[in-house]
């Protein structure tokens, strides 16, 4: 959610709706997701693989793994095995790294708006 003032002293609110699973997977059945905080966030996206980002802290990690259901909640995910490890990164908000099995990928916020 971005907020902000005017002169008038009245204050402007914008929402950014996020993309639920379903959708996702409706545009790429064979996407690797996942759900945190409410919003799906999707790997495998060229020009972030690109990115060098630095695995910050621990934020959560993977509690249900489910590839039929689209219906997500908060740590499900449809590949990524339950215990993968969920960190923030220090340059971006919009991007998390998940460790699992010895490797790393970067996940991507998908929203829209």
């Amino acid at each position: 959610m971005i907020s902000g003032c005017s002169n008038e002293g009245e204050v402007t609110t914008v929402t950014i709706d996020s993309i639920d699973a379903e959708e996702v997977l409706t545009l790429d059945s064979d996407a690797d997701i996942f759900q945190y905080d409410g919003v799906i966030y999707k790997t495998n996206i060229d020009w972030v693989e690109e990115l060098s980002l630095t695995k910050d802290v621990q934020i959560s990690e993977i509690k249900t793994k489910d590839n039929t259901n689209t219906d997500f909640k908060d740590e499900m995910s449809n590949k990524l095995p339950v215990g993968a490890k969920i960190f923030s990164t220090k340059e971006r908000g919009d991007i998390l790294i998940v460790e699992s099995e010895g490797k790393i990928k970067k996940y991507l916020a998908i929203v829209e708006g």
